[in-house]
């Protein structure tokens, strides 16, 4: 087995440490500045029959924002064998792609759209979520939804480095 710790072509200087760490520091700063920023959220249109009825913008979520959501699309019961603990039961998996959509939706457009009264009355809903359910297809929400865990770190961009 080589001693790397002797080896000159491998040694690394105090210098060379201190620049990485500043370095390392600078990128941790720069990704949970990347992750708070909504302006490069992105662009959705809901078209069909080629005329575009609407757009709206969504951001990346963090991975409390996902399980917020699944909890709260989630039905629990109490486990009298288990002293009264809730446990799930079962989480609706519809209104959980819903309330996704509706939280990744950026506020200025969440405003406008999903949580116009207007259309609660007309299309006879009572919140964000349900008016999801009423004018997204299916295929829809599973565009948006894919979109949205690319742009929150879901799709494979993290790059391997190897040792040489």
């Amino acid at each position: 087995m080589k001693d790397y710790e002797n080896d000159v072509d491998t040694e690394i200087t105090k210098e060379e440490i201190l620049m990485s760490e500043q370095d390392l520091l600078q990128g941790l700063l720069a990704a949970a500045e990347d992750k708070e920023d909504t302006s490069n959220a992105l662009p959705i249109e809901i078209a069909r029959k080629g005329k575009v009825l609407f757009r709206f913008r969504i951001r990346p979520l963090g991975e409390d924002e996902y399980n917020k959501q699944r909890e709260k699309a989630t039905k629990y019961v109490r486990n009298k064998s288990m002293g009264g603990l809730k446990m799930p039961e079962s989480t609706d998996a519809v209104r959980y792609r819903s309330y996704l959509i509706y939280t990744a939706t950026i506020e200025e457009d969440r405003k406008k759209l999903w949580d116009n009264k207007e259309a609660w009355t007309q299309l006879k809903v009572i919140n964000g979520p349900d008016l999801i359910d009423k004018v997204l297809l299916a295929g829809e929400k599973d565009a948006i939804l894919e979109k949205l865990d690319e742009i929150s770190g879901y799709s494979s961009n993290i790059e391997e480095v190897s040792k040489k």
